[in-house]
Protein backbone atom coordinates (compact mmCIF):
# COMPACT_ATOMS: atom_id res chain seq x y z
CA UNK A 1 0.00 0.00 0.00
CA UNK A 2 1.41 3.82 -1.15
CA UNK A 3 0.85 6.15 1.08
CA UNK A 4 0.73 9.91 -0.12
CA UNK A 5 1.86 12.07 2.95
CA UNK A 6 4.20 11.82 5.80
CA UNK A 7 2.37 9.91 8.41
CA UNK A 8 3.70 11.99 11.53
CA UNK A 9 2.07 15.53 10.10
CA UNK A 10 -0.97 13.79 8.82
CA UNK A 11 -2.39 12.59 11.95
CA UNK A 12 -1.47 15.34 14.11
CA UNK A 13 -3.94 16.90 11.41
CA UNK A 14 -6.54 13.70 11.52
CA UNK A 15 -6.96 13.68 15.69
CA UNK A 16 -7.18 17.24 15.62
CA UNK A 17 -10.09 17.49 13.50
CA UNK A 18 -11.37 13.98 14.82
CA UNK A 19 -10.93 15.88 18.31
CA UNK A 20 -13.13 18.95 17.35
CA UNK A 21 -15.64 16.63 15.58
CA UNK A 22 -16.17 14.80 19.15
CA UNK A 23 -16.47 17.75 20.94
CA UNK A 24 -19.10 18.84 18.67
CA UNK A 25 -21.05 15.38 18.98
CA UNK A 26 -20.26 15.34 22.49
CA UNK A 27 -22.18 18.57 22.69
CA UNK A 28 -25.05 17.29 21.09
CA UNK A 29 -27.83 14.68 22.09
CA UNK A 30 -26.95 11.58 21.52
CA UNK A 31 -29.66 8.77 20.80
CA UNK A 32 -30.40 6.17 23.90
CA UNK A 33 -28.71 2.60 22.87
CA UNK A 34 -31.13 0.25 21.27
CA UNK A 35 -30.38 -3.55 20.89
CA UNK A 36 -31.59 -5.12 17.59
CA UNK A 37 -31.63 -8.81 17.16
CA UNK A 38 -30.83 -9.17 13.28
CA UNK A 39 -30.65 -13.15 13.22
CA UNK A 40 -29.74 -16.09 15.27
CA UNK A 41 -26.88 -14.65 17.59
CA UNK A 42 -26.54 -11.88 15.61
CA UNK A 43 -27.22 -8.41 17.58
CA UNK A 44 -26.91 -4.39 16.33
CA UNK A 45 -26.57 -1.76 19.13
CA UNK A 46 -28.41 1.37 18.06
CA UNK A 47 -27.11 4.52 19.60
CA UNK A 48 -24.78 6.73 20.71
CA UNK A 49 -22.44 8.16 17.92
CA UNK A 50 -21.62 5.17 15.71
CA UNK A 51 -23.21 1.65 15.42
CA UNK A 52 -21.81 -1.18 17.12
CA UNK A 53 -23.06 -5.05 16.70
CA UNK A 54 -21.88 -8.23 18.65
CA UNK A 55 -22.13 -11.89 17.97
CA UNK A 56 -22.98 -14.65 20.86
CA UNK A 57 -20.80 -17.65 19.80
CA UNK A 58 -20.57 -21.19 21.63
CA UNK A 59 -18.12 -20.00 24.73
CA UNK A 60 -17.37 -16.13 23.59
CA UNK A 61 -18.82 -12.74 22.06
CA UNK A 62 -17.27 -11.15 18.87
CA UNK A 63 -17.81 -7.35 18.79
CA UNK A 64 -17.39 -5.24 16.09
CA UNK A 65 -17.09 -1.35 16.66
CA UNK A 66 -17.12 -0.25 20.32
CA UNK A 67 -18.34 3.04 19.98
CA UNK A 68 -16.74 6.56 21.20
CA UNK A 69 -16.10 6.73 24.57
CA UNK A 70 -15.23 4.76 27.77
CA UNK A 71 -18.65 5.45 29.02
CA UNK A 72 -19.99 3.78 26.01
CA UNK A 73 -17.92 1.17 25.95
CA UNK A 74 -18.85 0.14 29.70
CA UNK A 75 -22.36 0.48 28.08
CA UNK A 76 -22.06 -2.12 25.67
CA UNK A 77 -20.43 -4.65 27.93
CA UNK A 78 -23.07 -3.98 30.23
CA UNK A 79 -26.01 -4.22 27.22
CA UNK A 80 -23.78 -7.56 25.78
CA UNK A 81 -24.43 -8.96 29.51
CA UNK A 82 -27.91 -8.71 29.37
CA UNK A 83 -28.15 -11.11 26.03
CA UNK A 84 -25.40 -13.57 27.38
CA UNK A 85 -22.75 -14.38 30.18
CA UNK A 86 -20.17 -15.44 27.74
CA UNK A 87 -16.91 -13.31 27.85
CA UNK A 88 -16.02 -10.82 24.68
CA UNK A 89 -13.18 -12.94 23.23
CA UNK A 90 -12.43 -10.77 20.22
CA UNK A 91 -13.43 -7.24 18.98
CA UNK A 92 -13.17 -6.14 15.58
CA UNK A 93 -12.62 -2.71 14.30
CA UNK A 94 -14.09 -1.22 10.55
CA UNK A 95 -11.69 1.44 10.89
CA UNK A 96 -9.80 3.81 13.22
CA UNK A 97 -12.19 6.35 13.64
CA UNK A 98 -12.30 7.04 17.42
CA UNK A 99 -16.37 6.95 17.17
CA UNK A 100 -15.65 3.56 16.45
CA UNK A 101 -12.58 2.30 18.74
CA UNK A 102 -12.52 4.63 21.68
CA UNK A 103 -14.58 2.98 23.66
CA UNK A 104 -12.08 -0.19 23.93
CA UNK A 105 -10.54 1.16 26.47
CA UNK A 106 -13.62 -0.14 28.75
CA UNK A 107 -12.99 -3.78 27.36
CA UNK A 108 -10.92 -6.72 28.80
CA UNK A 109 -6.81 -5.97 27.80
CA UNK A 110 -6.50 -9.13 26.87
CA UNK A 111 -9.33 -9.13 24.11
CA UNK A 112 -8.33 -10.28 20.66
CA UNK A 113 -8.43 -6.84 18.49
CA UNK A 114 -8.41 -7.56 15.11
CA UNK A 115 -8.15 -4.88 11.78
CA UNK A 116 -6.80 -4.47 8.62
CA UNK A 117 -2.74 -3.84 8.26
CA UNK A 118 -3.74 -0.11 7.53
CA UNK A 119 -6.10 0.77 10.44
CA UNK A 120 -3.18 -0.76 13.37
CA UNK A 121 -0.78 2.06 11.05
CA UNK A 122 -3.15 4.82 11.11
CA UNK A 123 -3.60 3.76 14.94
CA UNK A 124 -0.08 3.86 15.70
CA UNK A 125 0.79 6.62 14.23
CA UNK A 126 -1.70 8.63 16.43
CA UNK A 127 0.18 6.97 19.37
CA UNK A 128 3.38 8.37 17.92
CA UNK A 129 2.56 12.10 17.13
CA UNK A 130 1.17 12.14 20.45
CA UNK A 131 -2.31 13.19 19.04
CA UNK A 132 -5.22 13.90 21.48
CA UNK A 133 -8.09 10.67 21.51
CA UNK A 134 -5.02 8.16 20.22
CA UNK A 135 -6.23 4.60 22.09
CA UNK A 136 -3.72 3.64 24.59
CA UNK A 137 -0.77 1.29 22.88
CA UNK A 138 -1.83 -1.68 24.60
CA UNK A 139 -5.47 -1.73 23.03
CA UNK A 140 -3.64 -1.52 19.40
CA UNK A 141 -4.76 -4.45 17.39
CA UNK A 142 -3.14 -7.93 17.51
CA UNK A 143 -4.47 -9.49 15.17
CA UNK A 144 -4.00 -8.11 11.39
CA UNK A 145 -5.44 -9.24 7.62
CA UNK A 146 -3.99 -7.52 4.62
CA UNK A 147 -7.08 -8.08 1.60
CA UNK A 148 -9.02 -11.09 3.07
CA UNK A 149 -9.22 -13.09 6.35
CA UNK A 150 -11.88 -16.18 7.28
CA UNK A 151 -12.14 -17.27 10.54
CA UNK A 152 -14.16 -19.21 12.24
CA UNK A 153 -14.43 -17.76 15.81
CA UNK A 154 -16.16 -19.44 18.86
CA UNK A 155 -18.38 -21.39 15.90
CA UNK A 156 -19.17 -18.69 13.85
CA UNK A 157 -17.67 -18.06 10.49
CA UNK A 158 -16.53 -14.37 9.51
CA UNK A 159 -14.95 -13.14 6.31
CA UNK A 160 -13.18 -9.67 7.17
CA UNK A 161 -12.75 -8.11 3.21
CA UNK A 162 -10.42 -5.15 2.20
CA UNK A 163 -10.64 -3.87 -0.89
CA UNK A 164 -8.96 -0.66 -0.87
CA UNK A 165 -9.17 2.43 0.32
CA UNK A 166 -12.44 3.88 -0.03
CA UNK A 167 -13.61 5.25 3.80
CA UNK A 168 -9.89 5.29 5.05
CA UNK A 169 -6.76 3.41 3.94
CA UNK A 170 -7.66 0.58 6.32
CA UNK A 171 -11.63 0.06 5.93
CA UNK A 172 -12.86 -3.70 6.74
CA UNK A 173 -16.13 -4.89 5.73
CA UNK A 174 -17.62 -7.83 8.31
CA UNK A 175 -19.53 -10.46 6.59
CA UNK A 176 -20.93 -13.75 7.88
CA UNK A 177 -21.56 -15.40 4.88
CA UNK A 178 -24.12 -18.20 7.25
CA UNK A 179 -26.65 -15.15 8.64
CA UNK A 180 -25.89 -13.23 5.20
CA UNK A 181 -25.26 -9.93 6.98
CA UNK A 182 -22.65 -6.85 6.44
CA UNK A 183 -21.16 -5.10 8.86
CA UNK A 184 -19.73 -2.36 6.64
CA UNK A 185 -18.49 0.39 8.75
CA UNK A 186 -18.43 4.07 7.57
CA UNK A 187 -18.13 2.82 3.74
CA UNK A 188 -22.34 3.37 4.87
CA UNK A 189 -23.29 5.74 7.03
CA UNK A 190 -26.99 6.14 5.29
CA UNK A 191 -27.66 9.65 7.81
CA UNK A 192 -25.27 11.13 5.68
CA UNK A 193 -26.32 12.25 1.59
CA UNK A 194 -22.61 12.13 0.54
CA UNK A 195 -20.18 9.57 1.13
CA UNK A 196 -18.34 10.11 3.88
CA UNK A 197 -14.20 10.01 2.51
CA UNK A 198 -11.49 10.76 5.00
CA UNK A 199 -8.73 12.31 2.09
CA UNK A 200 -6.32 12.72 5.27
CA UNK A 201 -6.33 9.32 5.94
CA UNK A 202 -5.70 8.30 2.14
CA UNK A 203 -9.51 7.50 1.79
CA UNK A 204 -10.27 7.07 -2.01
CA UNK A 205 -14.03 8.26 -3.58
CA UNK A 206 -12.39 6.01 -6.56
CA UNK A 207 -11.84 3.55 -3.85
CA UNK A 208 -15.46 3.38 -2.58
CA UNK A 209 -17.02 2.70 -5.65
CA UNK A 210 -15.23 -0.23 -5.60
CA UNK A 211 -15.57 -1.28 -2.61
CA UNK A 212 -19.58 -0.43 -2.75
CA UNK A 213 -19.32 -2.90 -5.90
CA UNK A 214 -17.96 -5.93 -4.13
CA UNK A 215 -20.35 -5.18 -1.38
CA UNK A 216 -23.40 -5.37 -3.61
CA UNK A 217 -22.07 -8.89 -4.71
CA UNK A 218 -22.01 -10.79 -1.40
CA UNK A 219 -24.86 -13.00 -1.15
CA UNK A 220 -26.68 -10.79 1.98
CA UNK A 221 -30.01 -8.13 1.97
CA UNK A 222 -29.14 -6.95 5.64
CA UNK A 223 -26.06 -4.42 5.71
CA UNK A 224 -25.69 -2.22 9.11
CA UNK A 225 -23.95 0.92 8.19
CA UNK A 226 -21.56 2.37 10.22
CA UNK A 227 -24.19 5.10 11.49
CA UNK A 228 -27.73 5.07 10.73
CA UNK A 229 -30.52 2.70 9.76
CA UNK A 230 -30.02 -1.06 8.66
CA UNK A 231 -29.84 -0.89 4.64
CA UNK A 232 -31.13 -3.93 2.25
CA UNK A 233 -28.93 -4.66 -0.71
CA UNK A 234 -31.57 -2.73 -3.07
CA UNK A 235 -30.53 0.64 -0.68
CA UNK A 236 -27.05 -0.65 -1.35
CA UNK A 237 -27.46 -0.35 -5.09
CA UNK A 238 -29.64 2.87 -5.24
CA UNK A 239 -26.73 4.49 -3.57
CA UNK A 240 -23.98 3.35 -5.55
CA UNK A 241 -25.82 3.98 -8.98
CA UNK A 242 -26.09 7.52 -7.58
CA UNK A 243 -22.70 8.11 -6.73
CA UNK A 244 -21.48 5.94 -9.97
CA UNK A 245 -23.44 8.78 -12.35
CA UNK A 246 -22.18 11.55 -9.87
CA UNK A 247 -18.54 10.24 -10.67
CA UNK A 248 -19.60 10.25 -14.86
CA UNK A 249 -20.30 13.78 -14.54
CA UNK A 250 -17.22 14.95 -12.69
CA UNK A 251 -14.83 13.87 -14.63
CA UNK A 252 -16.55 15.26 -17.51
CA UNK A 253 -16.07 18.67 -15.80
CA UNK A 254 -12.21 18.04 -14.89
CA UNK A 255 -12.07 17.06 -18.29
CA UNK A 256 -13.33 20.29 -19.57
CA UNK A 257 -10.52 22.26 -16.64
CA UNK A 258 -13.46 23.55 -14.70
CA UNK A 259 -12.34 24.67 -11.09
CA UNK A 260 -13.56 23.15 -7.69
CA UNK A 261 -15.89 26.08 -7.40
CA UNK A 262 -17.27 25.53 -11.01
CA UNK A 263 -17.80 21.32 -10.10
CA UNK A 264 -19.80 22.32 -6.87
CA UNK A 265 -21.61 24.52 -8.32
CA UNK A 266 -22.69 22.08 -11.10
CA UNK A 267 -22.92 19.01 -8.83
CA UNK A 268 -25.69 21.38 -6.49
CA UNK A 269 -23.61 21.23 -3.71
CA UNK A 270 -24.46 23.67 -1.05
CA UNK A 271 -21.69 25.39 1.15
CA UNK A 272 -22.99 25.39 4.76
CA UNK A 273 -23.03 27.97 6.90
CA UNK A 274 -20.32 28.77 9.34
CA UNK A 275 -20.32 27.32 12.90
CA UNK A 276 -21.62 29.31 16.00
CA UNK A 277 -19.54 30.99 17.88
CA UNK A 278 -18.22 29.00 20.48
CA UNK A 279 -18.17 26.19 18.01
CA UNK A 280 -20.97 23.31 18.46
CA UNK A 281 -23.25 21.68 16.06
CA UNK A 282 -22.15 18.74 14.06
CA UNK A 283 -18.94 18.15 12.30
CA UNK A 284 -19.06 19.26 8.57
CA UNK A 285 -17.85 16.48 6.00
CA UNK A 286 -16.39 17.26 2.65
CA UNK A 287 -18.99 16.27 -0.39
CA UNK A 288 -18.15 13.56 -3.14
CA UNK A 289 -18.09 16.51 -5.19
CA UNK A 290 -15.11 18.27 -3.32
CA UNK A 291 -13.50 14.77 -2.93
CA UNK A 292 -14.21 13.12 -6.33
CA UNK A 293 -12.47 16.07 -7.32
CA UNK A 294 -9.05 16.78 -5.23
CA UNK A 295 -8.53 13.03 -5.90
CA UNK A 296 -9.18 13.38 -9.74
CA UNK A 297 -7.30 16.44 -10.01
CA UNK A 298 -3.97 15.20 -7.68
CA UNK A 299 -0.82 16.19 -9.08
Amino acid sequence: MHYRRTFGIMFATIFALCALAMLAAAQQQTAPFVVHRLKDNVYWIEGGVGNSEFVVGQNGVIVIDTKQTVNSGMEILADIAKVTPNPITHVILTHSDGDHVNGLVAFPVEVTIIAQDNCKKELQAAITAGARGALPREYLPNQTFDLKDSLALDGVRFQLLHYGPAHTSGDTIVYLPDQKIVFTGDILASVSPDPIIHMEKNGSPAGWIKTMKEIVKLDSDTYVPGHGDVQTKADVQKKLEEFQEKDIKIKALVAQGKTLEEVKEAMGVVTPPPAPPGGGGPPRFASFAETDYQELTKK
